[in-house]
């Protein structure tokens, strides 16, 4: 299980509010997740995304799709991944790992 921390960048909107991209891409995330394809959490700066890495890598494909539907001609998407493979642990396990560390 991999998690992916993903930020798509429309460039050339006619306002400086990105707002209904991010709403069209969440739409698209939403209908991965009811797949069962993934899980993801929506951040005030990007999209946390949660599953297999060639299901993560086909998301994040359709997220950057996005703004080119909408009529756009240039996008920049931001990926980070964090694969580990030795522990199977979902998102809400690594905050807690953390937050347990704090208690200390």
């Amino acid at each position: 299980m991999a998690i992916a921390d993903v930020t798509v960048i429309p460039i050339g909107t006619e306002t400086p509010s990105v707002s209904s991209y991010v709403a069209d891409i969440q739409r698209v995330l939403k209908k991965y997740e009811e797949s069962g394809k993934i899980r993801f959490q929506l951040t005030p700066m990007n999209t946390i995304i949660e599953g297999e890495l060639p299901d993560l890598f086909e998301v994040i494909q359709a997220m950057h799709e996005v703004p080119f539907e909408k009529g756009l001609m240039r996008v920049a998407t931001n990926i980070r991944i964090d694969d580990r493979r030795d522990v199977k642990r979902k998102m809400e396990e690594k905050v807690r790992r953390v937050e347990s560390q704090l208690n200390r």
